[in-house]
């Protein structure tokens, strides 16, 4: 991407001033190099956001942002509602409420490497990887209405779970207002043996070991200590947000005409809050939000009792779990008065400071733990939200690396089992259903995970708590 075609602001933001159709700036925090490594396509794709009815403050690009749906992956948008501001299918992505979960272990990197075999080809069998996984746990039709509208704390109810960990996944494991009424029988049909399961792509689980603390009071906090390992798990609603994500994208394609909304681009289909449209998605969605929540706990669960069959007792409590695919009501400060915003975050996670109410009071000090997933040959880092945040992207920071070339492309330059192997001879193991998979998603296809976080850093997204190195990684 040409700087030439933006005004820097600081080291770390470059913005687009409005013109044409733009109703406010667009803003991308990241170094000058991993701007310039942007495809002009997000630069497109963020301008074409600043078009869409009631965008309040700026269109914004996190350091790990690329070309995607609509909207960027790596972009935030708010809107107000009372200004005639859009929700939109796009702007939230496919895989609602992917997220990340981690938990912290207390064992040292040596535990694990005693039994790193056996302990691999026990997640693997137990936790159903790849591309139309299954799992054990099938809903019938009263179980999934209880699932869309209880999320985690539905699991919790079910036997998959503690009790404590509802207080650490975000919004407590259940988003309100869910309205499974919203959800078509064919997004049902994909979810009713999906649960429990990782899917494929880059969504993983995977044991990493702390190689790094950074705060020292926050990592303390977060119960993080240098040379013990922690479990990731990254995954979201499976089949059901993808069909639901598909669906709605039609229907407000459909319907922008009658909402006199003109669509830059027909992926970036939207509808107005307060319109049927805009609340039968919202509905949807959170029900979606509700599967992941979900999901992510009954993965947690299921690796919980695979560890315990080699530590017995062992307790892995939560540290967080957070998403980075929604769009939800928040109240941000806008021009010195606080209002109800919509705010998306697609590949982009949330980032609240200190003393946030919707935090954990335990992390309120600090702020709130931000999950960034590395790919599978390279560190993933613990954040915490910083005050400056909602101020610079209304409490938003990465979610990873981001790619750096497409899924075909790492396919032509990379083979899946060489892929293992050298990953192997770094200490690094892969279990996964699928080569192709793995090739896919090589560590080279994606961007430097410590520039775009360093960058985060810098910008005042978030700052940096902790560096995690991956051992064990069961790949979808």
């Amino acid at each position: 991407m040409d700087i030439n075609n933006f005004s820097r602001i600081s080291e770390t933001c470059w913005r687009i001033e409005p013109s044409g159709k733009m109703r406010v700036p667009a803003l991308i925090h990241a170094s000058e190099s991993l701007l310039c490594d942007m495809d002009d396509k997000v630069r497109e794709q963020l301008v074409n956001v600043t078009t869409l009815p009631g965008i309040v403050g700026a269109a914004h690009a996190m350091p790990d942002a690329h070309w995607g749906y609509g909207f960027p992956i790596g972009g935030v948008a708010a809107f107000d509602a009372d200004q005639g501001g859009v929700i939109s299918a796009g702007g939230v992505g496919f895989d609602i409420s992917c997220g990340v979960r981690t938990h912290l272990t207390g064992l040292p990197l040596a535990e694990f490497e005693a039994r790193r075999r056996p302990l691999t080809e026990a997640l693997f069998r137990n936790i159903p990887a790849g591309i139309g996984s299954r799992g054990d746990i099938h809903l019938d039709q009263q179980g999934m209405e209880e699932m869309l509208a209880g999320g985690a704390a539905w699991a919790l109810s079910e036997g998959y779970g503690e009790t404590a960990d509802l207080e650490f996944i975000e919004d407590n494991g259940c988003a309100t207002a869910a309205r499974p009424a919203c959800v078509s029988r064919r997004a049902r049909q994909r979810q009713q043996h999906e649960m429990g399961t990782l899917g494929s792509g880059n969504h993983y689980l995977e044991i990493q070991e702390i190689t790094a603390i950074h705060d020292q009071e926050a990592a303390g906090v977060f119960g993080l200590v240098r040379g013990e390992c922690v479990v990731t798990i990254h995954c979201g609603s499976r089949g059901l947000g993808h069909q639901i994500g598909t669906e709605f994208l039609r229907d407000m394609a459909v319907s922008a005409g009658d909402y006199d909304i003109a669509l830059p681009d027909r992926e970036l289909a939207c509808a107005p809050v307060i319109s049927e449209t805009g609340q039968n998605y919202i509905g949807a969605m959170r029900s979606a939000i509700n599967c992941a929540l979900a999901n992510r706990q009954i993965i947690g669960h299921l690796m919980r009792n695979v560890f315990r069959r080699f530590w017995p007792g062992l307790e892995l409590p939560l540290l967080f779990d957070v998403s980075h695919n929604t769009c939800k009501p928040e109240r941000h400060n806008v021009n010195g008065k606080e209002k109800l915003l919509y705010v998306h975050r697609k590949g982009a996670t949330r980032a609240f400071g200190p003393g946030h109410d919707s935090i954990p009071r335990k992390y309120r000090a600090t702020g709130q733990p931000v999950l960034i997933g590395g790919s599978m040959g390279t560190e993933s880092w613990v954040l915490a939200g910083m005050d400056s945040s909602e101020k610079t992207a209304f409490s938003s920071a990465c979610h990873g690396a981001g790619r750096s070339m497409s899924r075909n492309q790492a396919r032509k330059r990379w083979q899946g089992r060489q892929v293992v192997e050298h990953l192997a001879g770094r200490g690094i193991t892969v279990r996964s259903p699928s080569m192709r998979g793995v090739a896919e998603e090589a560590p080279g296809a994606y961007k430097d995970v410590s520039e775009v976080v360093m960058a985060s850093e810098r910008a005042g997204l978030a700052r940096r708590v902790a560096r995690l190195r991956p051992v064990i990684c069961i790949k979808g």
